[in-house]
């Protein structure tokens, strides 16, 4: 069996009539065209035992349809013909051989129709593959002879200074593998294999796909290479890898040779559910289908250049006969694999004649329903005849080389045709364009296929690469098969997306796409998936439990809706209602003689002074403003102050009632009533000083602490002036003190004048409260500080009322006689 593949060549021949010319040089050129004079073609047979690649063919035929329908077209190249030749592509040597013999030089015989004699070919096409391509490139470069290729991609081939006279009509590798990076980024594969052709084509082409897969966030959990020549053990490692390795996804930047051998080799150790992305080499090759693994490539998805119609091209290929080209032994093996059949006399197979059509035969071949790629080749015959046309149409001092000059007609020379193929050709791509913006549309928009069925392929959208980051894929409505059969877009990445809440931290050692999902810290949240920081809530905002939303921050306050602040208000309007109590009974009985004995005046101010005392603590319950918190501490102060006022007046009676008991004394004249007034209220007035210049310097105002707790706001009472805070407290604690040691001193009088042990007992309570309320006040948070300073408010003002009024109340209760009398 054999294999073709193309490397076209052309020159023009001027002609009078129409000459029927053959070559008769030497060349032994493999996979190339070279037009010379021939009205017929001609193959030599090169032994290279392989199938027929039918893609190839139809190419070659494509190239034959176009030159005869340019020569039957007199608006192009009038009075002159375009002449080719096919060359079977069987080594590379081959290759470099031939183009060095065109390069140098071939002579033409002319028969006697005296057609003009050409030395060199005027323009190569072809070759399909990169690495042959760029092999003779380089040396038909230096002899500057146009080199135009339909399907070598390899961005290395835009490079012209290495590539001077390379053009081609298909797009560079550089934007299909930038697009593909695009796709796999497109449908949230991060993790994924790389596999290319050990060559030019797959070097430069996964290289490049890698670079831009990287700028994507895309890691690649692998790259490797190998040839369908290459040996056993490389294939063995790539089977291995895709094996054992995570991702699901494989880019396969190859030819569909080696695409054949890889999955044949899976197919037979049984490794499925692969999603494959392929380039345009064998993402639409027919030729798959006959693979023993080709059910793996189902699902399959990569981009192509948009398809074609050529008309008249189905008509010319059915039509297609080896009575055409009887010494093309490519035509008799075509004609014979088709019909198996055989066309040589006395053979093994079944005989046949020629007389077969192919248009009764379902085939490849002449199917033209997808002809995308021999468009290329259409186009690049077109271009060459474009530009010799331009060449012979070409007037005087209006020319286009040196002086205005033209090209002689009888020796156009390469580098010629190539000058006015770089000008003026509309059907070539550009080669080292950088802006996609202004490619040829076969640069800028690529349809994405997908294998369905056996091989066949389906449109699921396209790609734009003119238009902005985000709206470059448009996706039509289908129902895609992906690999492995799945419904649903197949998942490949190293770590599971982080939900919100959370943001990536980056493996040590690994790619960017393996990491660890780690929870916000408080007052960070992160609102979208695969966040890399967690941001901060703004002022006044924190984080909720979920790490996802900020939210308004908790106002903590002492209310009374809460079972604390319920509970205080409770035991401060208990003990207000008690001090009335005792006012109200002390009142009834004022006229008895433990109400008299015990200062009736001093002991109803005492009462009223502790119902204040009581009723101030609810000043600290509630929302904390600016007039509550300059009431509260104020009150609390001034209520104070008079009730230890009235408790020290109590206990100076005490002490000079004592006194003037003894003979000779009579010191009570210096402390009756209005002395004990004048008291009460010179040391309330020096408290009410205290709080005046507390209020006029620095006075407390609310205040929205947020050091303290950072998830939530501590509305508080600021103080303002801590000097005067204390200095109220201070003031409190000093008269307490003094009271204390009066009443101390006088524990052990008389008992008609018992009252200083209870005055000594309450007064032992309140300091010890008021010493302990000092370490609570300072170390307690938020709402606490104020539950301490109410409770310090409600112990010292109950240690008041139970030790001084409970026992007199219960005499004056439960020793009333029935005149009304109190015993004593």
């Amino acid at each position: 069996m054999l294999i073709l593949e193309l490397l076209l060549l052309m020159s023009v021949l001027i002609k009078a009539v129409q000459p029927d010319c053959r070559r008769q040089g030497k060349a032994q050129l493999c996979t190339c065209f070279y037009v010379l004079l021939f009205s017929t073609l001609s193959l030599t047979k090169k032994m290279c035992l392989f199938s027929i690649n039918y893609r190839e063919f139809k190419f070659a035929c494509t190239m034959i349809f176009a030159i005869e329908e340019i020569n039957k077209n007199q608006n192009i190249l009038p009075n002159h013909t375009l002449g080719y030749e096919i060359f079977n592509a069987c080594g590379f040597s081959n290759i470099l051989q031939s183009a060095l013999s065109l390069s140098n030089g071939q002579d033409v015989v002319t028969d006697e129709l005296n057609c003009t004699k050409v030395d060199t070919v005027q323009a190569i096409i072809g070759h399909s593959g990169s690495t042959p391509t760029i092999g003779f490139a380089r040396i038909t470069g230096r002899f500057r002879i146009p080199v135009i290729s339909h399907f070598a991609t390899c961005a290395c081939l835009s490079n012209r200074k290495e590539f001077p006279s390379f053009l081609r009509t298909i797009p560079s590798d550089y934007y299909q593998s930038r697009a593909l990076a695009q796709l796999v980024k497109h449908f949230g594969w991060t993790w994924v294999g790389a596999l290319s052709n050990d060559n030019d084509y797959g070097k430069n082409g996964i290289a490049t796909f890698i670079k831009a897969a990287q700028e994507e966030g895309v890691c690649i959990e692998y790259s490797q290479a190998f040839e369908s020549t290459g040996s056993k053990t490389s294939l063995k490692n790539i089977v291995d890898t895709i094996r054992t390795s995570k991702s699901k996804v494989i880019m396969a930047f190859m030819s569909h040779r080696e695409i054949k051998i890889l999955v044949d080799e899976l197919y037979k150790q049984n490794i499925t559910g692969l999603q494959w992305i392929g380039s345009d080499a064998w993402i639409t090759d027919d030729s798959l289908a006959d693979s023993q693994g080709h059910t793996l490539l189902i699902g399959s998805i990569g981009f192509t250049v948009r398809n074609a119609q050529i008309p008249g091209l189905g008509p010319f290929l059915q039509e297609v006969n080896p009575s055409q080209f009887p010494k093309s032994m490519f035509f008799k093996e075509f004609w014979e694999n088709i019909f198996q059949c055989s066309l040589s006399p006395n053979a093994m197979q079944r005989a046949c004649n020629g007389s077969e059509h192919l248009k009764y035969v379902k085939h490849p071949f002449t199917d033209v329903s997808d002809l995308r790629y021999a468009n290329n080749v259409y186009k690049a015959v077109y271009a060459i005849a474009h530009a010799l046309h331009n060449l012979l149409s070409c007037k005087q001092k209006k020319g286009p080389f040196a002086n205005a000059t033209c090209a002689q007609p009888t020796t156009i020379q390469p580098w010629q045709v190539k000058y006015l193929l770089n000008r003026k050709s509309k059907y070539l791509t550009l080669n080292i364009c950088k802006n996609p913006s202004k490619l040829h549309d076969a640069n800028k928009i690529l349809f994405i296929y997908l294998f369905i069925s056996t091989m066949e392929v389906a449109t699921i959208g396209y790609y734009d690469a003119i238009q902005p980051s985000g709206q470059q894929f448009t996706m039509n409505n289908v129902n895609i098969i992906w690999g492995g059969g799945l419904r649903t877009v197949p998942v490949s990445l190293c770590s599971e997306s982080c939900p919100l809440g959370t943001r990536k931290a980056v493996q040590k050692g690994r790619p960017i796409c393996c990491f660890d999902c780690i929870p916000c810290p408080p007052g960070e949240i992160s609102n979208t998936t695969d966040a890399s920081d967690c941001v901060k809530c703004p002022f006044g905002y924190w984080s909720n439990s979920r790490g996802d939303e900020c939210i308004i921050k908790t106002v903590e306050f002492l209310s009374f809706n809460e079972i604390m602040g319920i509970i205080l208000m409770m035991l401060g309007l208990l003990g207000a209602f008690l001090t009335m109590f005792i006012f109200a009974v002390f009142f009834h009985y004022k006229d008895t003689p433990i109400v008299k004995a015990n200062n009736s005046e001093l002991s109803f101010l005492l009462l009223f002074s502790l119902t204040l005392c009581f009723l101030c603590s609810l000043t600290f319950i509630g929302r904390p403003t600016e007039w509550s918190c300059m009431l509260r501490h104020t009150a609390f102060g001034i209520t104070f102050v008079l009730c230890i006022s009235c408790v020290l007046g109590k206990t100076i009676v005490v002490l000079m009632a004592f006194k003037a008991t003894l003979p000779g004394r009579n010191v009570m004249k210096w402390f009756g009533p209005l002395q004990q007034r004048i008291s009460v209220v010179g040391f309330t007035l020096v408290q009410v000083l205290i709080c005046v210049l507390w209020l006029s310097i620095s006075p407390p105002s609310s205040y929205m602490n947020m050091s303290y707790y950072r998830e939530k706001i501590i509305l508080e009472c600021r103080l303002g002036s801590a000097v005067s805070f204390w200095a109220v407290l201070g003031y409190i604690g000093l008269l307490a003190v003094l009271c204390f040691i009066l009443a101390f001193l006088a524990r052990k009088l008389p008992d008609n004048f018992n009252e200083a042990k209870f005055i000594t007992f309450s007064m032992l309570i309140f300091c010890a409260v008021w010493i302990a309320f000092i370490p609570a006040y300072l170390s307690t948070p938020g709402k606490f500080t104020v539950a301490v300073e109410i409770f310090a408010i409600l112990a010292s003002s109950y240690s008041l009322l139970i030790c001084i009024f409970i026992p007199k109340c219960y005499v004056i209760l439960s020793h009333q006689t029935s005149k009304g009398s109190v015993k004593t």
